[in-house]
């Protein structure tokens, strides 16, 4: 008979020498400095999810490098790592993240490199916990940043308290497609759709577990539809129906520039399979885009621009306003009055990309200071409007000086932001997240965590849209197959 007793004495045994083993092995730095490491991606004094991955990082040109991350409540973790990299143990992390939560985790770096060879220990810095969690899911399409790049693209899904990835649909079958403008309504994983563009394309639909692929050219008004927004309820999404050109530049930093040349917004009714159009916003004059929903469902925001002959008019502005509309979701009509929320031409520069916090108050939007595709303006910023007061809100800390940050989404709790950012290198564009606080107060943003800090930079793909999720999705198979068709 096994002495139980006698098996966890040997087993308190080995795991103490272990421990012990493991203690005699970290190194003491002979010297001290008073400013703090210099690490990337940078998690200094940001404040993070509750539940977030590992923030893992590195110091450059370290060979060896040690990592305590400390609570007040006693909690330690102590990572060893080499060529300068700190990888934190998941179940760790996770423990130390439930620790402090609502309080901070203390984090001292020390380093062994060419010009410390005997070691050289950092003033420690503080990373913030809040009490709120993130969202565990957020999706993105994965591309290269070229002009004819979209030959192997997808749609991925990443799992933020891990590092876990996978693609929801790719174009893997045939490299015609391209593949775009995934949207959920409500955040839900459960209902989805996108549009695969190309040969046998169509806007892909599921929906109350039936996949589907819908050509708008041959129904209703016959128009195209580009940039969706899923009404809340589930029953309608709101397209614009853009007619979109691209010219190129032959000096000067914007290697391009994309323009509509005619956009109107539709509706889509999901139950009847209708397009419902409006006569105000299916005019050659005006040029509506971008519609995203209030999270009531009873307004429509869109971007609207009075047309003139483009590109000419490149050179003196073309300024998108912000309006909106009222909606009634069991007419599924829009009402009378048109309301601006930005005037362009009092405020100046140009709107895209509205999107309004889950409790309705704070809209978060992209300025640029012309058109309406400001991933390749390097001015563009993100901007907030509270609507209670229709008073701006500071957001500057989430911007770069120097590159684009762009598309943007609401965490479900409304206390996060993710958006796309090129301050890195210009060109590729990184997935960061901010915290932003009930009194209306945006916090320091930082990088997506990678399992390996070198992914930022060797990973050379754009992050393009990323949307939160309450879950992860899972198509039925065959999804692709509906944009597919044999050569």
């Amino acid at each position: 008979m096994i002495n139980i007793l006698h098996v966890l004495k040997r087993t308190t045994l080995i795991v103490g020498v272990l421990l012990c083993a493991a203690c005699s092995s970290w190194k003491s730095p002979s010297s001290s400095s008073p400013a703090r490491p210099v690490i990337f991606p940078d998690y200094a004094e940001v404040t993070i999810p509750s539940n977030i991955a590992p923030l893992n990082f590195m110091v450059e040109e370290a060979g060896h490098i040690q990592a305590t991350f400390s609570h007040p409540g006693g909690q330690v973790i102590r990572v060893k790592g080499k060529d300068g990299v700190v990888r934190i143990p998941l179940k760790k992390w996770r423990y130390l993240l439930e620790a402090a939560k609502g309080g901070n985790i203390d984090v001292q770096v020390s380093v062994w490199d060419e010009a410390h060879p005997e070691g050289i220990s950092y003033l420690s810095f503080p990373i913030h916990v809040a009490n709120e969690p993130v969202d565990q899911w957020i999706s993105y399409r994965l591309i290269e940043p070229g002009y004819v790049g979209w030959r192997q693209l997808g749609i991925y899904q990443r799992d933020l308290t891990s590092f876990d990835e996978s693609a929801i649909v790719t174009n893997r079958k045939t490299n015609t497609a391209c593949i775009n403008c995934h949207n959920y309504p409500s955040y839900s994983p459960e209902s989805m759709l996108f549009h695969a563009r190309g040969k046998n394309g169509g806007t892909i639909l599921y929906k109350d577990g039936k996949l589907q692929k819908i050509d708008f050219k041959s129904i209703g008004p016959k128009k195209n539809t580009t940039y969706p927004a899923w009404h809340p309820d589930g029953r309608y999404i709101a397209f614009s129906s853009n007619t979109t050109h691209q010219v190129f530049f032959g000096e000067g930093e914007q290697p391009i520039e994309v323009f509509d040349t005619a956009s109107d917004l539709v509706i889509y009714d999901t139950q009847s399979g209708q397009v419902l159009t409006d006569p105000r916003f299916m005019t050659e004059d005006k040029l509506e885009t971008f519609p995203s929903w209030s999270p009531d469902g009873k307004y429509l925001y869109f971007c609207s621009y009075q047309a003139h002959q483009l590109p000419v008019y490149f050179s003196s502005g073309i300024a998108y306003d912000l309006l909106r509309v009222p909606f009634d979701p069991v007419t599924g009509t829009l009402g009378n009055e048109v309301e601006v929320v930005y005037d362009a031409a009092q405020r100046g520069g140009s709107t895209s990309y509205p999107r309004i916090s889950p409790d309705g108050r704070y809209l978060l939007y992209t300025w640029s200071q012309y058109g309406t595709f400001p991933v390749w303006h390097e001015e563009a910023d993100l901007r907030m409007m509270d609507l209670q007061t229709m008073e701006d809100v500071d957001v500057s800390q989430w911007n770069d000086a120097d590159d684009a940050d762009s598309y943007h989404s609401w965490s479900s709790n409304g206390r996060w932001v993710v958006y796309g950012t090129r301050r890195m290198d210009g060109r590729y564009t990184r997935l960061s997240m901010a915290y932003f606080d009930e009194a209306g107060n945006a916090d320091k943003p930082f990088l997506l965590p990678q399992e390996d800090p070198r992914q930022n930079v060797w990973r050379l793909m754009s992050f393009n849209v990323p949307e939160f999720m309450q879950g992860k999705v899972e198509l039925p198979k065959g999804a692709a197959d509906l944009f597919y068709s044999e050569e």
